[in-house]
């Protein structure tokens, strides 16, 4: 095996590796909620989670072209590859330090801050109209999406169940959830698991295994899988931040929140194919519907620390990856 083909291997593998840590770093985003409202055990959410990735993850690539081909453009030389395994080895590195500190930062943006701070520390281009485009209005955009359909959703379901049974309405919404459950991991799937596809198929075509941006059937399987054993891995430290400091949420709640956040995932991947926050998404419609109690039923303290995670992101991963390439350049050359 040569030493470009081994390249191209050792960053597969990477790839897959980060795709296996966001399973389990973002697992707590589709199940968190119905854990917490008792409407399922984490190991059957869990795995829930794992084959609703795995199905979100088979269904388009568009998400996985804007990452690969919308982000950064870098020579299709060896030097390439270096940014994209320092790009990798940044976003793994925060992925590994928000868990650990139970922090529900996000993978994706992790990811992008780590290609443009490996091009930049290679003097490659970055696209950053692109990055404007695709990432920073996104960014902004989907949790104010996510907090006011949260809170308006969540009104009209109090409207419509103010007469009900609340022993039967919490039993139902409980039943309900479980739905809402998969519908999110699904969600889940079509934006995190394509993130990978698009690096690796960025990485084939740097090194010339591709003439064009056509993501190859086994890269899609293999990042789908990887995801979903990441999911089943579980990811309990971010699950007790989201589904019970924030807020305690009511069957309901968790309902509504769930069913919000997973509609915005799906549209952005599959009409506007833009690389949204699961993250970012699923905590602002925690937050929409836990102000339609009264604003001092969210705990802001605990958002507040979230949102820091949030803007540190993509910086912090990008300053990894930078520091990842001069070390990997050094070494190698």
């Amino acid at each position: 095996m040569d030493g470009a083909l081994l390249a191209l291997v050792v960053i597969v593998a990477v790839a897959l590796a980060f795709d296996y840590t966001n399973g389990f770093h973002d697992a707590a985003n589709a199940i968190a909620v119905a854990v917490s409202t008792k409407a399922l055990t984490p190991r059957a959410a869990l795995a829930l989670a794992a084959v609703m990735n795995l199905v979100g993850a088979l269904i388009s690539t568009k998400v996985a072209a804007t990452v690969g081909s919308g982000i950064i453009d870098p020579p299709s030389d060896g030097g390439g590859l270096q940014v994209v395994f320092a790009a990798l080895i940044g976003a793994i590195a925060w992925n590994l330090i928000t868990w650990y500190f139970g922090l529900p930062s996000s993978s994706s943006h992790a990811l992008i801050g780590g290609l443009v701070g490996a091009a930049l520390a290679a003097a490659e281009s970055v696209k950053w109209l692109g990055i404007v485009d695709k990432v920073i209005i996104p960014m902004v955009l989907s949790p104010l999406i996510g907090f006011g359909l949260g809170y308006l959703f969540m009104l009209a379901i109090l409207w419509s169940f103010r007469r009900a049974n609340a022993h039967k309405a919490h039993r139902g919404f409980r039943y309900a959830q479980i739905l809402s459950s998969a519908a999110m991991a699904f969600g889940h799937g079509t934006q995190d698991a394509q993130k990978t596809m698009g690096i690796i198929t960025l990485a084939l075509v740097t090194s010339g295994e591709l003439d064009s941006f056509d993501v190859p059937l086994w890269v899609i399987l293999a990042s789908a899988l990887a995801i979903s054993a990441g999911t089943y891995a579980g990811g309990f430290r971010i699950m007790r931040t989201l589904g019970r400091r924030i807020i305690q949420l009511t069957p309901a709640g968790g309902f509504a929140s769930q069913t919000v956040a997973s509609g915005v995932l799906i549209a952005t991947a599959t009409v506007f194919a833009v690389p949204v926050s699961t993250t970012h998404i699923t905590t602002a419609s925690i937050m929409g519907v836990g102000a339609t109690r009264r604003l001092s039923a969210v705990r802001w303290g605990v958002a507040g620390n979230i949102v820091v995670a949030w803007v540190v992101t993509l910086p912090a991963a990008g300053a990894v990856a930078a520091l990842a390439y001069f070390a990997t350049h050094a070494l190698v050359g």
